[in-house]
């Protein structure tokens, strides 16, 4: 088995998406996984804690949105913030991987241990995100709310885009949802 590849990562994530389509992820083992993909079970617990994380990238996306926000300049309007944000996380880590993410949700949404981890990976992002805008000065109820949107926007645009038959970008579909949070809400 190979000891390195520099693509080792999206190989175990492909293998074990195969798997896992093939045979159910409670019946895939992290085994069959490297097995499939040529590489060590050392090389698998390199890249992810678990094979739940296959599907949630650790704590990739929170990370990220800290960043995002601890990096912003003062003075920025939150929801500014937050719409750049999400774009920018958009194509930076979801528009190549269309089709790879509705094979996943399709997994997902049959698993309930995987839907409860998924919605952990949503509180962590939210909590990520409210600490981030208290943080750069906002109260803790204006840090909250700006959470919860950052998600619910986030979440509600990436599934509208998944079940989208068309060719349009995730960050259309921010910008739909986001005009539809405006104009409801009058913001």
């Amino acid at each position: 088995m190979a000891r390195w590849a520099p693509d080792s990562r999206e190989r175990l994530r492909t293998a074990a998406l195969e798997l896992f389509a093939e045979r159910g992820f409670a019946a895939t083992t992290v085994p069959d996984i490297v097995l499939r993909a040529g590489l060590t079970k050392r090389t698998f617990f390199r890249h992810f804690s678990d094979k739940r994380e296959v599907f949630f990238g650790d704590d990739e996306i929170p990370r990220l949105a800290a960043g995002v926000l601890a990096g912003a300049p003062a003075g920025v309007d939150p929801l500014e913030l937050v719409t750049e944000g999400l774009r920018t996380l958009a194509i930076r880590r979801f528009e190549a991987q269309r089709e790879h993410m509705r094979s996943a949700r399709r997994i997902i949404e049959a698993e309930p241990l995987l839907r409860e981890r998924d919605l952990r990976k949503q509180a962590d992002l939210r909590d990520a995100v409210q600490q981030g805008f208290v943080d750069r000065g906002e109260d803790e109820l204006t840090a909250r709310v700006l959470g919860g949107l950052t998600v619910e926007l986030f979440q509600t645009a990436l599934e509208g885009w998944l079940a989208d038959d068309d060719t349009a970008p995730l960050t259309e579909h921010l910008d739909r949802v986001l005009s539809r949070m405006r104009s409801t809400f009058g913001c």
